[in-house]
This record gives C-alpha cells, structure tokens and sequence, in this order.
C-alpha cells in the first residue's frame, strides 16, 4: 500500500482509506446489514494496510462512529480516525461551543482520547462566520484533543477565509471519474499544501462494474431517487448511459492490468494532481480487500491518458438537461 503525507504537514496516510459512511447510513443505502457484518468489514482495513478510517457524526446519528470504535478495539494505535462535526439542524452546530462539544460527544462514541483529522463537514448557512467556527477548531488543536483539522465540501473562498485563522490541513471532496467538478480546486489544494480526500471515487457503485442500467435499487436507496444529486447527475435516464460508457471504455484497460473496474478507478484517483487518498467504503469484507489492493496499483502515463479520453464519454460532459 502506497503511503502519502496529508498536506503540508500532516499524518502520512494509506492512499485507500475507509470510509464509515454506508456504516452509520443504513437508510440511505437500503436496508442495513447486520452490525456484525458491518464490523467484520471494519476489521478488515486491520490486514489490508488501510491505515485511517472516516466518519462523521451524522452518520446514522453517531451509529458509526460507535461501530468503528467496537470494530478497533484494541487497535486503537494501528489506525488513524477521521470524523467530522456538522451544521444545524443535521448535526451539533457550527458555534464555537458547539463545535467544542461535538468533539467531545465524537472523543465519547469513538472511545479514544484524540482524534486525528477533525473536519467540518459541509458549509454552514445559520449565519456563523466561518471565522468563528474555525478559530474553534483550531483551539481543539491546542487542546489536544484533534491533531489535525480540515473541511469537506467547501470552495475556494471558505478555504480561503479558514486559511488566515490557520492552516487547512485538508479538505475532503467528492471526485471520481464521473464527477470531475472540483478537479481544479483539488489541483490548487496541492499547490498550496492542502491535502485532498477524495469520496465517492467509486461514483456510489457505478465505477465497480457491478451496476447496468437494468439495476433496481432498494425503494430507500438514495441512488434511485429523484432530486437526489447523484441520481440527477449519474443515475437517472439520459445520464446512466454516458456513466456506463466510462466504465465500458475501463473494462479492456483493466483486463490488461489484470485489475478489476473499481481498482482501476481508485487508482486512477489518486494519481490525479492534488489528491493524497481515496476513501471507500463497504460492508463487505471482500471489497475492503479488493480496494485495498487498488493501493499498489501504478499507472503509467499511456494508461493515464487512455482514462482520460474514457471520461468525455462521461456525464461530467454531457449538457446538464434533466430530461430522459
């Protein structure tokens, strides 16, 4: 497993992370899977060379962060933790005394003393400067309670705003090859020292390999409802073909390798300027496996530019027309 240094400074990170999301987000996937099995997968990233694992207080209500504490329990020192504290009304606030408290509840369910990369998780609209609620994080830091702190889902402008309280250690954003949105302010995060998470770099499925466009998803799966982003952008009639295009432009690439899909694109990920690790997630222990090994995989420039011309075929240039 390759091994990069998040940002400027910070911790040096498997370039594969695992992301806790579908753990603590049952609703959102479908059904949910037994606990046991959701924690037998978490202890997978134990044999892999995985070395950090995400997760957020939102995430099934603190479901998952308890689930990832009973998953590593003494194993504490073999993994780095991230989380993240959320606005109002999904999660505790973005005041300065809320963002102390969040971390507090977040020590508490994680049943740990530190946490390793704290991050706020989308952008406040309440009204709290971004300045406060920065200058907070970075008071955890003094504290010792957080050893680094990043954002997710921020622009330019926010990052910038947070960059003159204190350095940004990362920001985690979503990217794959079917959502190429940010790959400048990924690109610029580099530049200026600031580490890149990307989530979603498996495009919630699409980019294993696994789904056509006959899928069905459970009736609570996000990724079959309308107004949802990813159904909108990647999912729905008119957009689902240009994605499964991608991946059919992936399958010959990766047979030659002797790769799968999904190693393929996290692979490609995290050769992408900017970007320190990928993070991705399942309840399977197979897959946590399987994407694991995406972590040893180089690219050369020949197969790196055969990707790119696989991505115009994608929805990230298609007209974004909502019709089917």
């Amino acid at each position: 497993m390759k091994i990069h240094r998040l940002g400027r400074s910070g911790p040096e990170l498997s370039v594969i992370g695992y992301g806790a999301w579908e753990d603590g987000m049952g609703s959102e996937w479908g059904t949910p899977p037994p606990q046991e099995r959701v924690v037998r997968a978490i202890r997978t990233v134990l044999e892999t060379g995985i070395n950090w694992i995400d997760t957020a207080e939102v995430y099934g209500a603190g479901r998952s962060e308890r689930l990832v504490a009973r998953a590593i329990a003494g194993h504490r020192d073999e993994v780095l933790i991230a989380t993240k504290v959320a606005p109002r009304p999904e999660g505790s606030g973005f005041s300065p005394e809320e963002v102390a408290a969040a971390c507090r509840g977040s020590l508490e369910r994680l049943e740990t003393d530190r946490i390793d990369l704290y991050q706020l998780h989308w952008p406040d609209e309440s009204g709290v400067p971004v300045e406060e609620t920065w200058g907070a994080m970075a008071g955890l830091v003094d504290e010792g309670l957080v050893r680094f702190v990043g954002v997710s889902n921020f622009d330019r402008s926010l990052i910038e705003r947070c960059e003159r309280i204190r350095h940004v250690d990362s920001l985690q954003q979503e990217f794959s090859m079917l959502r190429l949105d940010d790959r400048e302010l990924i690109r610029w995060c580099g530049e200026v020292g600031i580490g890149v998470l990307s989530y979603g770099p498996l495009a919630y499925g699409l980019l294993t390999g696994a789904i056509g466009p006959d899928t069905r998803f459970d009736p609570g799966d996000f990724r079959g409802r309308e107004g949802e982003d990813a159904y909108e952008t990647m999912f729905r009639p008119g957009r689902i073909e240009r994605s499964l295009a991608v991946v059919e432009a992936m399958r010959p690439i990766a047979r030659r390798l002797g790769v799968e899909v999904a190693q393929l694109a996290l692979a490609w990920n995290v050769h992408q300027p900017g970007v320190t690790a990928a993070i991705a997630g399942s309840r399977d222990p197979d897959h946590v496996r399987l994407n694991a090994g995406a972590g040893d995989l180089e690219l050369d420039a020949e197969t790196l530019a055969e990707l790119e011309t696989a991505l115009a075929l994608g929805p990230a240039f298609a007209e974004p027309s909502r019709e089917a």
